[in-house]
Parts: structure tokens; C-alpha cells; sequence
């Protein structure tokens, strides 16, 4: 498996990762993984219909990522991960998943949670998420667009001194 970007963008897939974001990396399947999307028949179904012409969408758990990331069948397939959050990252992570970078494209504001930029809040469980990423080399970037600036999430975080 070639993994061209992990995002974490808890819309998932829309206007910006259907078109800019697959065209620019050449994506071949999308793996939508989340334990939560996964049990949502609807949710799921609207996935796999937004999705560009010619790109296969899968919708899986975590579980689901680890068990197949080695598997010959997906070698040579490029391919992009999205998340809905931190949390599941880390879990793929721990199960064996290999990544090099993950790029945070948008995570709403919900009670407890707190702004880190216009487009991203986080709560304590989800910056340990980061702090545990980025302490194994993985670089954690936000932009909500290919075309933007990257920007250290860590950096961000730290400077907010959130939790």
C-alpha cells in the first residue's frame, strides 16, 4: 500500500479531497477508516457516491487498515487514508501502519474541545494523540487545501499551551 496522504478531516470526503487532493497525488482508492463511519449504513453510503469517477472508496475500521496494510494485493495501490480523528491514528499506528506524515484538513468545534486554528479544536485526548505522533517522526501538518501552507499542528498547539 502506497500511502500518498493521511488526513484527518472529520468531513471526510468533499469538494477539496474529491477533486484537488486526488487529482494532485494521482489517489486510486480512498480508505475511509473509522470504527464509527463504519456503523452508519447511510453515512457510509454517501461516502462511496461522493467520491470522484474511476476511485474506489472503502469504508473500514481500524482493525480492518492494520490487518490488510501489508497485504500483496494493495502493494502497488496509492492510496489515501482519511480519519475523523487523532485517536484511530494512533491505534493504526500501534497496530503496524507506516506513517510518515498526517496532515489535519479540519476538526470541528464541539463542547470541551478548543481552538488551535480557524478549522481545527482539539481536547486533551486528541493533543496526547498528537504529542504521541509526533514523538515517533511523524510529521503533523494542517492545511485545509493542497495549495495552502503547510503548518505544524505541534508547533500551534504548543504555542496555545491548551492542556
Amino acid at each position: 500500500m502506497q500511502i500518498q496522504l493521511a488526513r484527518i478531516d472529520d468531513r471526510l470526503i468533499h469538494g477539496q479531497v474529491a477533486t484537488v487532493w486526488v487529482k494532485m497525488l494521482n489517489i486510486e482508492r480512498i480508505l475511509v477508516v473509522g470504527r464509527e463511519v463504519t456503523q452508519n449504513p447511510m453515512r457510509k453510503t454517501m461516502l462511496m457516491q461522493a467520491a470522484p469517477p474511476g476511485i474506489k472508496v472503502h469504508v473500514i475500521t481500524p482493525e480492518k487498515l492494520i490487518e490488510n496494510f501489508n497485504h500483496p494485493l494493495f502493494m502497488n495501490v496509492r492510496v489515501m487514508l482519511l480519519f475523523t480523528n487523532p485517536l484511530e491514528v494512533v491505534q493504526v499506528v500501534e497496530g503496524g501502519v507506516v506513517l510518515t506524515s498526517v496532515n489535519v484538513g479540519g476538526m470541528s468545534y464541539t463542547n470541551g474541545k478548543k481552538m488551535v486554528s480557524n478549522f481545527v479544536a482539539v481536547d486533551e485526548k486528541d493533543v496526547e494523540a498528537f504529542y504521541y505522533l509526533s514523538d515517533r517522526g511523524i510529521e503533523i501538518e494542517t492545511r485545509k487545501v493542497i495549495a495552502d501552507n503547510k503548518q505544524d499542528l505541534m508547533e500551534l498547539i504548543r504555542k496555545k499551551k491548551l492542556f
